[in-house]
């Protein structure tokens, strides 16, 4: 019998990925076959669902139940909140967010896709792309999600067409040309039969690509955090105050962007002062470097006086410093963004307060135009906004890097998130 070896399984690489599409075109059916036919799911689980399908009067085992776990989500057959579901392989990590179809949902995709390192696109191919695939699209564009993999859905109910995959992938293509999407993959799959989901469909044999779990992986991602800009941003201060660390000082956080290594010149923000790293400490042994996305306890050769909230970035590589901040907003509250509305802001460990000094525009996700006049952006909407912080920040443009580049707007009466911020 194989042993358990958990340090391997956390060096693992992780990947992160989200999953979008229109109602109905399958996407917790996709999620389910995926854990059904790599057996990520537990046998308790798989007789749970058994039992719900025969209750339902379901013709076949139905695989979205392993996701759909709200009663809402399982009586209307449809997702509403971002479901996040676990499982691995011997080669990777997987962390899915299932996230709703429904436009009034828009808030929750962008909750599950703000840190995922791929989107998978559904398309139904009996309707080809529709204002909900280019909605998806957009969002997945202005997260900067560096793959999307276009899942060409249901193809057992076109007979396996290779003209219906081909006149939806030219589609596709022709949209997305508008769109910063970097690498752009397109698999025809059935969710519910499992044709190129986890083993290759032998009535696609036109087809010559990989499965989807095959892609999932083996895609690079190695290249999606910045490794050039070295950020830190300082979550705590350690101070175990005891006899054998009598004057130990460590700042715990996670790395944000760029490579520390022992010995490298860094400055800390907001002072300005300059030092070297004394050490790089990974669960309290001394580690050769830390990158992203790493959390990890720098010290230092001087004592400088860093807080919480602070950052600690290569003496010769600093990020950009401003009060005044103009941004795209993702709205998340009932109630509609105020002009000169007082909020909380919160940058990596970072917490402000701002001011919303203006709206430039709010986008019309259909068709990627502007709206510029009697603008008010409510619910689920995206758009442009100009904000004044208390005190200046310190960050990255969201292509540049997506954590300096990104905050969320906090109502201080309620303690809601309302807004998620990228900077541009």
């Amino acid at each position: 019998m194989e042993t358990f070896d958990s340090k391997s399984y956390l060096n693992m690489e992780l990947l992160r990925f989200t999953t979008a599409g229109s109602v109905d075109d399958g996407k917790s059916t996709l999620i389910g076959r995926l854990l059904y036919d790599s057996k990520s799911i537990f046998e308790d689980q798989m007789e749970a669902v058994k039992s719900s399908s025969e209750k339902r009067g379901d013709e076949n085992v139905n695989l979205a139940l392993l996701t759909d776990g709200l009663k809402s989500e399982r009586e209307q057959g449809i997702t509403i909140d971002v479901a996040y579901r676990y499982f691995s392989t011997p080669k990777r990590k997987f962390i899915i967010a299932d996230t709703p179809g429904h436009i009034q949902y828009t808030r929750n995709m962008v909750t599950g896709a703000s840190t995922a390192n791929l989107a998978i696109i559904l398309i139904d191919a009996r309707k080809g792309v529709i204002e909900q695939t280019k909605r998806h699209s957009l969002i997945a564009s202005l997260l900067g999600i560096p793959h999307v993999v276009i899942c060409v859905n249901k193809m057992d109910l076109v007979n396996y067409d290779e003209k219906v995959y081909e006149d939806i992938k030219t589609a596709y293509k022709s949209f997305s040309a508008k769109l910063s999407v970097k690498d752009v993959n397109f698999i025809p799959i059935s969710a519910l039969l499992g044709d190129n989901v986890v083993e290759k469909s032998e009535k696609m044999d036109w087809y010559e690509g990989s499965t989807l779990l095959y892609h999932l992986e083996n895609v690079h991602i190695g290249n999606d955090n910045n490794l050039r800009d070295g950020r830190f941003p300082v979550q705590t201060i350690i101070r175990p105050h005891s006899d054998k660390y009598h004057d130990f000082r460590g700042y715990a956080g996670r790395v944000a962007g760029g490579i520390f290594r022992k010995g490298q010149e860094v400055m800390a923000l907001p002072s300005g002062f300059t030092t070297k790293i004394k050490s790089v400490e990974l669960y309290g042994e001394e580690i050769v470097e830390a990158f992203p996305p790493m959390s990890v306890t720098l010290t230092l050769e001087d004592e400088i006086d860093i807080s919480r909230g602070d950052m600690i970035v290569r003496a010769n590589n600093i990020p950009e410093k401003s009060q005044d901040i103009e941004c795209f907003v993702a709205w998340m509250d009932d109630t509609p963004l105020k002009l000169n509305g007082k909020y909380a802001l919160k940058h990596t460990t970072k917490d402000v307060k701002c001011i919303v000094k203006g709206i430039s525009y709010k986008m019309d996700i259909n068709n990627l135009s502007r709206i510029t006049e009697n603008v008010e952006i409510g619910l689920n909407d995206i758009g442009k906004i100009k904000l004044r912080t208390t005190k200046p920040l310190f960050f990255d443009t969201y292509r540049k890097n997506r954590l300096t580049g990104s905050f969320i707007m906090i109502d201080e009466a309620t303690n809601i998130t309302v807004g998620a911020c990228m900077i541009f």
